[in-house]
């Protein structure tokens, strides 16, 4: 469901909940724990709206390989930053805090709860502490005409320059910090704002959602996770992935763009070029999906505002969304 079309259909929703304005809450988890299903569960009891946080649903056309909630799912709660973007176009994790910034001003304004459901880690670090990535969008020029004015001249001059334009952040960053010297007169350039205010942002931005935060991390035994991304990936093959990956290619969309190195994609591709068999693209895709998913928990599990939940001990995904509800509110009530 469009979310300005759930709020003209259901215009009563906004205002409905009091504390949305205050809190962000967040669940996450490796890929194919479960946590599509469950989020849906936990925003309907909530009174919430999802702010998708995957770096490849942003992507138009790749619904069957990046395991996009369906139409009717969509339709359950409102959903945000899914197929944002075309499948050759930019996106980085600085133009992805900016839209989910946006997002989640306009669920609190509307009175609810904005959800952040999704497994890459470094978008939901950027959103949750603030981290401000004004680089990302510099020009690769500016860069090097800085390194290499670097390399030309000594260091001081650089330096000089820093203390002129932000004397505050001079005083942090060492003289023979070439690296960091860089980055910040490239920000000054690009920008026209000096990297210590965006430093001062930043902790004013993480300060003010310290407190009303929830966290949740949903697991599965490693087997039982295994077997789960085993028959994703298998169901992906039924529902048409490589058909799908197919008209991707004939639009023109290559498989070197950064869209086209996705999990399970880039293996069909290599399937298509005749590199490999059928049967050993899906085993590929199973093979990378589960160390992806290996990573995913050594990145979540070295964050301790995480409160962790095994998704496989509930009975059902109604029972684990009812847990999850059941801490959150037990933290706002502490609040």
């Amino acid at each position: 469901m469009n979310a300005s079309r759930d709020q003209e259909r259901n215009p009563e929703r906004q205002g409905k909940n009091p504390v949305a304005p205050d809190w962000l809450v967040v669940i996450t988890g490796p890929t194919a724990v479960g946590k599509t299903d469950i989020s849906i569960d936990v925003a309907r009891q909530l009174d919430g709206e999802i702010v998708s946080c995957d770096s490849m649903q942003v992507y138009k056309y790749m619904d069957i390989g990046t395991a996009k909630p369906g139409v009717s799912e969509r339709e359950k709660v409102p959903h945000h930053l899914i197929d944002v973007v075309a499948p050759d176009e930019d996106f980085n994790v600085a133009r992805f805090q900016e839209l989910a910034e946006a997002a989640i001003s306009g669920i609190t304004s509307r009175g609810r709860i904005p959800i952040l459901v999704g497994g890459t880690g470094l978008y939901i670090k950027a959103v949750v502490d603030g981290f401000l990535f004004p680089w990302e969008g510099a020009s690769p020029g500016i860069r090097e005409s800085l390194e290499e004015e670097a390399a030309q001249k000594r260091q001081d001059v650089l330096y000089a320059r820093l203390e002129e334009v932000d004397p505050e952040a001079a005083k942090k960053i060492h003289p023979n910090d070439t690296r960091r010297v860089i980055r910040a007169l490239e920000v000054h350039i690009t920008t026209g704002r000096p990297i210590s205010e965006l430093w001062r942002e930043g902790r004013r931005r993480k300060k003010a959602r310290l407190d009303r935060l929830v966290m949740v991390g949903l697991v599965r035994k490693r087997s039982e996770l295994y077997e789960r991304i085993d028959a994703r990936c298998d169901k992906m093959i039924e529902l048409g992935l490589v058909e799908e990956t197919k008209e991707l290619l004939e639009q023109g969309y290559s498989g070197t763009l950064t869209s086209g190195q996705a999990l399970g994609y880039k293996e069909i591709v290599r399937y298509l070029k005749g590199e490999c068999s059928i049967e050993e693209a899906v085993e590929l895709i199973k093979r990378d999906t589960r160390r992806y998913a290996k990573r995913q928990l050594t990145w979540f599990r070295a964050d301790p505002r995480i409160e962790w939940l095994d998704a496989g001990v509930f009975e059902s995904q109604e029972e684990a969304a009812r847990c999850i509800l059941a801490l959150i509110k037990g933290k706002m009530a502490a609040m």
